[in-house]
């Protein structure tokens, strides 16, 4: 991976595939979050495609259910961000535990029932809604919204 030279200067503590939601029409892209010392990287075999350091990290949200989305908020007043993250992936738990312990954010994890509000661009806003249903689904709605269709809850 040309990626891990490219960060290889910080100490990368975790390591997890993902899948990224685009912010126009919510298209699905295979990637890798590598959560280091001091950022969080999206990236993909050849190119780092978002660099969260984790100053700029506001908040990440979760939902009730168990359907492996994250949404990381980041500060819009970082420039070269393009909104917040949307990611999906198998080991939620995981990722929220190297991420708190790392970048010192305990407290600034959502847990949220129905929806969440995000922000696709800066004055741009999304909505992610959360349901449970016979078939897990992520889809961008006829509302514009992106669905997120779970088969079961978590266990509290």
């Amino acid at each position: 991976m040309k990626v891990l030279q490219i960060i290889r200067h910080e100490r990368i503590k975790y390591s997890v595939p993902v899948v990224k939601y685009d912010r126009n029409g919510f298209k699905p892209r295979p990637r890798q979050l590598i959560l280091t010392q001091t950022a969080a990287y999206v990236v993909d075999e050849a190119k780092i495609k978002q660099r969260v350091q984790y100053t700029t990290l506001k908040g990440v949200s979760v939902s009730t259910l168990s359907d492996g989305i994250i949404i990381f908020h980041i500060a819009s007043e970082d420039v070269k961000q393009k909104g917040d993250l949307v990611i999906q992936c198998d080991h939620l738990f995981e990722v929220l535990t190297k991420l708190s312990v790392v970048a010192n954010k305990q407290s600034a994890i959502n847990v949220v029932q129905g929806s969440i509000l995000f922000q696709i661009q800066a004055g741009k806003e999304g909505i992610v809604d959360f349901s449970s249903g016979q078939e897990s689904m992520v889809y961008k709605d006829k509302n514009g919204h992106l669905m997120v269709v779970s088969t079961r809850t978590r266990a509290r």
